[in-house]
């Protein structure tokens, strides 16, 4: 798995800081036997100031990487710690260079380390102090491919997710159609209510009516028995 951009411009990084303390080493020596430094010094001038606009533009794309989450967090966390190395580094080769403080005695094996060895693996930073268990001893390109898997295994827990929502959204989707049908149907009941309670209402004042006349009926007949019974009366010899 290739390493990505930012990886591969921290390990150049690193091994033009490796070159650097060579170099001072070399200058260091060339002082001891008397030797001209015009030269390297000047080289080593060109040399830190290109190490210090590297290190600006890592700091630069860890900044975009970080905000645009392109990396998990903890990956972030672990490339500041990777860059704040390298500014101590770059103030301790400054240092050596100016002659503030005197030169250590790295082994050659240890100035390599950092950078591309003849077995084509990149090593890990010589210089990283606070490194995780984790990644202790692993290659840019393992610690790469170990986020990749655990990326991986992320989104295979987000796409699980995203199948339960869409369950869930499919049975809430049946369950609303379900309501409409039934809301439909309460509808079709509270309509035949409605025209039933009219009918049995119009019913009720029909039967009101019938029984108005039934008595109206009824007192006139009572009436007329009278009056019948007054003639008889009144026509019967006494």
């Amino acid at each position: 798995m290739s390493q990505d951009l930012w990886l591969q411009n921290y390990d150049a990084t690193c091994r033009l800081a490796q070159e650097i303390a060579e170099n001072v080493h070399e200058r260091n020596r060339q002082q001891r036997t008397g030797g001209n430094t015009a030269k390297i010094n000047m080289t080593l001038r060109a040399s830190l100031q290109k190490l210090k606009q590297n290190i600006a533009q890592l700091k630069e794309g860890l900044l975009r990487a970080s905000s645009s989450r392109r990396i998990m967090q903890s990956e972030a966390d672990r490339r500041q710690n990777l860059i704040d190395d390298l500014l101590t580094r770059e103030k301790q080769l400054n240092a050596t260079f100016k002659g503030d403080i005197t030169e250590p005695e790295p082994s050659r094996s240890t100035l390599m380390a950092g950078g591309a060895g003849g077995s084509g693996r990149v090593a890990a930073n010589p210089w990283l102090v606070n490194e995780s268990e984790e990644t202790r001893g692993l290659t840019f390109g393992e610690i790469k491919q170990q986020q990749q898997q655990i990326i991986q295994a992320q989104d295979a827990g987000l796409d699980a997710l995203a199948a339960v929502i869409s369950r869930q959204k499919i049975m809430g989707q049946e369950i609303g159609n379900e309501l409409e049908e039934q809301n439909e149907i309460i509808d079709d009941v509270a309509h035949l209510v409605d025209k039933t309670d009219d009918r049995i209402r119009n019913e009720t004042r029909r039967v009101k009516l019938v029984e108005t006349k039934s008595a109206s009926c009824g007192m006139l007949v009572v009436i007329v028995l009278l009056l019948i019974a007054i003639v008889v009366i009144a026509v019967w010899p006494v």
